[in-house]
């Protein structure tokens, strides 16, 4: 008898095919494979928080030349609170309803980097390349909050020591009171979503998400499980559990409970169908490595097809790294929202 290491035993299971992955081929066949998807993937999750009257207060207000850039708090469940930049496009008239997009963040500084700053203020850029306020720039009314354990939400010592991952504490702390991170995440973004349509400058049947590696994460199970998202962009995530398993790439904040039992990433993708969706695959990214975040797309794609909606699927293979593209996204947008 041989002494078998937990990546042993993973790999073990990774031989054996989750028990309710796509292979449907027909608009009747896809439409019942995701009503019972979803189910699986709601009980996995288990529940979520209570919703409470937003209270939304502005704390700050700046003018930025082409669109006005607030900072905005309101409650998602009781005893807490979200805090969120808000991009208003100073074209929007009067009277005037335009769309509103969710940027999710991924790791990093939180919400700041994609309104251009860092986290004393000051320009900044990352790999998510402001896409706030690209979006605000070209008529969007956007929202970028700050998720949990993020920006001016991190819990600090001794949740954020150096050596210790934030995530993992926060699944693992989540999870003494029934719930997983994942859900209370995708609970902040619903309530973002609420919010933007209490504006009185966004059209509430017209809202996207986009999003970047972890922002990638939570652009996909928020568009899958909140039919209010329309069209979603998921930049540089796509891929499969079985690539993140054998290379170690996963969080606490991206975990999915029992989500290999039932599926992979690309199931949960496809619970956006038939609604417009955009993969970006960068070809030199070395998180979500190519290869893998092809054929994931692949396995969407079949979806797509199957629903008999095979033009609301698109890939954008760049050539760029782990970050956000935009070759395709402003135009997938617009197409779709507009």
């Amino acid at each position: 008898m041989a002494i078998l290491l937990m990546k042993d035993w993973v790999e073990e299971r990774l031989q054996t095919p989750p028990r309710n992955s796509c292979a449907a081929t027909t608009p009747a066949e896809f439409l019942e494979w995701q009503r019972s998807f979803r189910r699986s993937i709601k009980r996995a999750l288990g529940r979520f928080p209570e919703s409470v009257p937003l209270a939304s207060k502005t704390l700050e207000k700046t003018d930025c030349g082409t669109y006005t850039r607030e900072k905005v708090l309101f409650h998602s469940e009781p005893a807490m609170a979200v805090v969120a930049w808000v991009l208003t496009p100073k074209r929007v008239k009067r009277g005037q309803r335009v769309p509103g997009i969710v940027c999710a963040h991924g790791h990093g500084l939180g919400k700041n980097p994609l309104v251009g700053l860092d986290n004393d203020g000051q320009v900044h850029e990352d790999y998510q390349h402001r896409h706030a306020i690209q979006f605000a720039e070209r008529g969007y009314v956007t929202i970028a909050p700050d998720w949990r354990g993020f920006g001016e939400r991190r819990d600090g010592p001794p949740w954020d020591d150096k050596g210790r991952d934030g995530c993992n504490l926060r699944h693992l702390a989540a999870g003494y009171f029934g719930f997983s991170l994942l859900a209370l995440q995708i609970h902040d973004g619903m309530r973002c979503i609420d919010y933007l349509q209490s504006r009185k400058e966004v059209d509430p049947s017209r809202i996207g998400c986009v999003g970047v590696s972890f922002g990638g994460t939570m652009t996909t199970y928020l568009t899958a499980l909140d039919r209010r998202v329309k069209a979603a962009v998921i930049s540089c995530y796509l891929s499969t559990i079985a690539n993140g398993l054998r290379r170690t790439n996963f969080c606490g904040a991206q975990y999915m409970p029992e989500l290999r039992a039932h599926g992979d990433i690309p199931d949960v993708a496809l619970l956006a169908a038939p609604r417009p969706l955009l993969a970006e695959v960068g070809e030199k990214d070395r998180c979500f490595e190519v290869d893998d975040a092809l054929a994931a797309c692949e396995r969407v794609r079949a979806g797509y097809v199957a629903a008999g909606h095979p033009d609301r699927f698109e890939v954008d293979l760049f050539p760029g790294e782990h970050e956000f593209s935009g070759r395709k996204a402003f135009d997938w947008f617009d197409r779709w929202l507009k």
